[in-house]
Parts: structure tokens; sequence; C-alpha cells
């Protein structure tokens, strides 16, 4: 073969090899959420699938993985989305199940209690002294303060963090404890040119205690010192020379770029919003390394937006929040369901009749939130209570999925336990 013969053939291999990567490369940005939908996949079916995303993450990466998501969208129907510390038992009992020496966490979240995010990270480091946040969708407020514990933190373009400026409820309204000590100094800095309190203030400042100004002043302190610290400590406890000056990075040079990057995450007057995103390139201008996973190995980066594609369906269920592992998972659901005591027809002769207490049985009506599908569910208080019109036994345990298109509805025992309570008894079946 002749080296012009040769070079060509090289130059096709090549040329083949690109486009291999070019293909897979868009197949984890666009087609996947088709491509699930198009195969009509059950809830079970479902979670098998997420479940071998999350293999193939791990496999890739050579960690322990686990997810914490909850669902954005479900907060404006009152399900209790945020971080609070309902989830520290199941974040810990799903890290039993895991036993290497590095983990991914991947974290959805619009955030929530700060301490309890900062229990959870406690509780990671306890068990890992290496630790990455795989961001898909958002991490917001106390999410954002979880991730910046990490030693890496991936994200692709369309990720989102957000401001982690302290947010305080005053009088009916949410107020960012920036803003608000901000404006006590200009009313302040005004009195003192002027030596005249505009009487304008004076409602306003009624109604504001010295305790309640200092709170939020601890409110924003707290945020800015902890994601300092942690910064420090694990983000750049490698970063050991200065790209421009080939120096040796110091300690001190380490607390100094945390705070600058905490002092930026913390500003209100930057982001202007709590609700505002930081995107990767937003971090990037601080100096924060950040790793692009779109740009990662096309096995990995294909397998993290699968799986982000999968969680997000799990979640057009009753489903709100998930915590999982490869081998295991706790599934919270929200329940919106219409609750209704059948009467019997015979009160009982030794006690006047009470509804919701000498009822023989509850009926729930679940409507499901995929496909509008409803379930009739009874639960007996008396033994063989007749079932209702179109109504079918509530099991004891274990998930209740939509008959149609296969997406859960609610746990059966949680459901068992909510009724119990509102009917003030304990079922027979």
């Amino acid at each position: 073969m002749s080296k012009r013969s040769a070079r060509r053939n090289r130059g096709r291999t090549l040329n083949k090899e690109s486009n291999l990567r070019n293909v897979r490369n868009r197949r984890t940005s666009v087609g996947i959420f088709s491509e699930y939908i198009g195969r009509t996949l059950s809830f079970e079916q479902r979670e098998a699938e997420r479940k071998t995303q999350l293999r193939r993450i791990s496999t890739a990466r050579g960690r322990d993985i686990i997810v914490y998501a909850a669902d954005i969208s479900k907060g404006q129907e009152g399900a209790p989305i945020s971080i609070d510390y309902s989830d520290l038992m199941p974040i810990s009992d799903q890290l039993a199940n895991c036993t290497g020496t590095a983990i991914d966490v991947i974290l959805e979240t619009p955030g929530g209690d700060g301490t309890v995010a900062e229990d959870i990270v406690r509780i990671l480091r306890d068990q890992y002294d290496d630790i990455a946040f795989i961001i898909p969708g958002y991490a917001k407020s106390a999410g954002t303060i979880m991730a910046m514990a990490g030693d890496e933190i991936l994200m692709g373009p369309t990720s989102g963090l957000g401001p982690i400026d302290a947010q305080l409820f005053w009088q009916g309204k949410v107020f960012s404890a920036e803003a608000l000590i901000e404006g006590m100094e200009k009313i302040k800095k005004e009195v003192e040119k002027t030596g005249v309190l505009n009487k304008a203030y004076i409602p306003m400042l009624q109604n504001i205690s010295p305790g309640e100004l200092q709170s939020a002043k601890n409110a924003l302190d707290f945020a800015r010192e902890l994601v300092t610290r942690w910064l420090a400590t694990y983000k750049f406890r490698n970063w050991t020379t200065h790209s421009s000056t080939g120096l040796a990075v110091t300690a001190e040079d380490r607390k100094r770029r945390a705070a600058e990057i905490a002092e930026q995450l913390c500003s209100h007057q930057k982001w202007l919003s709590h609700s505002r995103s930081i995107r990767l390139a937003d971090l990037q201008k601080m100096r924060l390394q950040v790793t692009d996973f779109t740009k990662a190995e096309p096995e990995l980066a294909d397998a993290i937006s699968r799986y982000n594609v999968l969680m997000r369906m799990t979640f057009h269920s009753q489903v709100y929040k998930l915590i999982e592992t490869i081998d295991s998972q706790i599934y919270k659901h929200f329940n919106k369901q219409q609750v209704i005591v059948q009467q019997p027809e015979t009160p009982p002769s030794s006690r006047p009749l009470t509804p919701g207490m000498d009822a023989p049985s509850a009926v729930v009506d679940i409507t499901c939130r995929s496909c509008g599908t409803q379930r009739r569910l009874q639960l007996n208080f008396e033994p063989n209570a007749a079932l209702a019109p179109g109504a079918e036994p509530l099991p004891l345990s274990g998930p209740v999925t939509c008959k149609n298109c296969g997406n859960a509805l609610c746990d059966a025992a949680d459901l068992r336990k909510e009724v119990e309570q509102q009917a003030g008894r304990e079922a027979t079946s």
C-alpha cells in the first residue's frame, strides 16, 4: 500500500470515529425523551431503566452513586419538596447500601433548610472522603450550598445553581436578608446625614426588632461562612499551584478564593432574584472549576442525560421526592385524593353514629397525574364490609400504580395510615 493510500485510509478511519462521537453526543442532548415516551414504559420498567443508567454512571466513574431529587413543579401544589429533616433518615438508609470510598451525588432540589443541608453533607463526609455532585438540572439555594461541599462538581450547559442569599419570612412576605440589612443601613446613614428620620420609615421600623435584624445577619453569615469553609477544605484542597505564576498555593490563598466565591453567591445585588439561575459559565467566571459532563466521555454523558430524563418522567406520577442507589430506592408520594367515608345502613346500637368514627369503611379516589385514570380504593374498619361501587380493597403495603399507564399513585402503607388517622380508627382489612 502506498503512503498516500495509507494516509487516505487513516483519514477515513478518523472521520468515521469522529462521526461516531458526534452521533453519540447528539443522542445525549436530543431525542432521549421522545425515545422513552415512544416506548410507553410502565412505572416498574422506568425504575429498572433508571437503575441501568445509574450502573452505567457508577461504572464509568468507578464510584458509588446516590440520588437526592425533588420535583420542583409539585411545590406549587403543596408538596413538601424542600430539603428538610425528614430527608436525613432516608439518605442514611440508602447510604447503608454503599461500601466504596468515593461517591457521586445526583442532586435536584429547589433548596430548603440550610442547617439540614449541612447535616446531609456531614452524613456524606462521615462515610466518604471524596464526593462529587452531579447536577443535570437544578440545585438551588441550600442545594447550591451542598454542591460547594464537593471535591468535584459536574454540570451541563442548561444546569443551574442559585444564589445562597438567606431568605427571611417577615410580615407575611419573603425577603432577602441582605436586602433587609442594606435597607436598614441606608435609613441609618440618611438619619446620620440629615439628623431627621423620614416619617415614611416609621411604620416599617416599628415592626422590626433588633432581634430580627440580628437573625437576618446570622442567616446571611451562616451561608457565607459554610460555603467558604467547604470550598477551602474540599474543592480547593488539590489546588497546589497558581496557574498564572507557578507559585505554590497556600492555605490562606484557598481561603481567600473561597471567600470571594461565597461572597458572589451570597450577593443579592449581583443576582437581584433568589430564583435566578447561575449557569456553568457564570461559575467559571468566578474562577470555580466545574466539569461539563456533556463534554465528558460519550458513555458517561449519555448515561447522565438518560437518567435525568427518566427521573423527570418518574415525577409525572404522585412521586415528589426520590432518594435512591443502584440497588434500592425510597419514594415520597404526594396524594391529592378524595376520602369518602361510607355510612352503615344500620348504626351500631351500642353508641350513636358519628360520621368518620362509626363508618364501616373509607373510600379513597386517586387520579393519576399522568393519564387522568382514577382508582377507587377501600379500607375497611369492620369485618366483611361491602365494597362500594367501583372500589377495590386497599393493599396492606407496596406501591399502588395506575392500571392504565403504570405510574405510581401512592404507597399503600402510607395511605392506610393517613386514612386511619382521619377516621380515628384502625383498619381491619
